[in-house]
């Protein structure tokens, strides 16, 4: 399907959340809300049962976007987003088929800064992106290994301007249905293989007849604890590991509004290192991962940096 620059690149960047990889257009609608490479190589571990705030900062660049076959668009694209991201889980002390019960809620707040010379598009925008509540969802601890299941919703209270594709919001509401689980492959538990799916069921933009297609997550990380005698001041309890994520649009977008090949689907992969520890005077976690995605089509490839603190009360 031929596209004018133009209109090729005004549907290039329909929205960034939560400083998630922008998505190109040439196929289809940026779908997917949920941002990859946030939990790390723990990513399907909930904490034990009390009340938890964690602090994400996302630094996403990219210089590339992939068409629909996975080539690099000659469009001088370039786009760096930080995302500052609250989310706050409280377990109520409930047991629910064997696994303790919690609740958590995301408030993020997003800055992009997007360049696309062929369209003389130099834009940046700072605002609230959509909430996420998960009201329901369940966690496992066994002698060797984790598991965890949730339900959620994506609500469209993000600013959004179908005009500006820097603003965060989708304008529709979406579902996901979380599940996964982290098996310890010794008896102390220093080596660990961490996977957790992500499915995301979207609505119809409002006002328009478009509903993006639905995209499934998979998150997966590979650590080693350090020896315990390993320390530096107040920074203990030491994990290494290698973390990674896939995504996959794997449904047609949908609806009488849409002028471009529905049957093109957007994916996109990226694996790196990270490095977790914790301040035990403190009740808090620090995870650093950076993550370099290979492998995109129909969207951007560039790096995703995440610094995740986790306070428990």
């Amino acid at each position: 399907m031929v596209f004018s620059v133009g209109r090729k690149v005004m549907v290039l960047v329909a929205a960034v959340l939560l400083a998630a990889p922008v998505q190109g257009q040439a196929g289809g609608i940026a779908g997917n809300q949920f941002t990859n490479g946030g939990d790390g190589i723990k990513t399907a571990t909930a904490p034990p049962p009390g009340t938890y705030y964690r602090f994400y900062n996302f630094f996403y660049t990219a210089d590339r976007m992939r068409d629909g076959s996975g080539d690099k668009m000659d469009i001088d694209f370039d786009v760096f987003v930080y995302a500052n991201v609250h989310r706050l889980i409280h377990f109520p002390g409930w047991t629910v088929l064997g696994g303790d019960f919690f609740s958590n809620i995301v408030i993020p707040v997003v800055y992009t800064d997007l360049k696309i010379g062929a369209a003389g598009i130099k834009e940046d925008d700072f605002s609230l992106g959509d909430i996420f509540v998960e009201p329901v969802a369940l966690a496992w601890h066994g002698e060797r290994w984790d598991a965890a299941v949730g339900i959620g919703v994506w609500v469209p209270t993000g600013y959004f301007d179908k005009d500006k594709p820097s603003s965060p919001g989708k304008d529709y509401w979406s579902g996901m249905f979380s599940a996964g689980a982290t098996l310890y492959l010794d008896a102390a538990k220093t080596w660990s293989v961490s996977a957790l799916g992500r499915y995301e069921v979207h609505g119809k933009r409002r006002g328009v007849d478009l509903t993006p297609g639905d995209d499934f997550h998979f998150e997966w990380g590979i650590g080693k604890a350090l020896p315990k005698d390993w320390k530096m001041g107040p920074l203990q309890f030491w994990e290494v590991g290698v973390a990674g994520y896939a995504q996959w649009q794997v449904t047609d977008d949908r609806g009488r509004d849409f002028d471009w090949d529905k049957s093109v689907h957007d994916r996109v992969f990226a694996a790196g290192p990270e490095i977790r520890c914790m301040i035990p005077a403190w009740k808090t976690v620090v995870e650093l991962r950076s993550l370099k995605e290979f492998g995109a089509v129909d969207r951007s490839e560039g790096i995703l940096t995440a610094l995740v603190l986790t306070k428990a009360f």
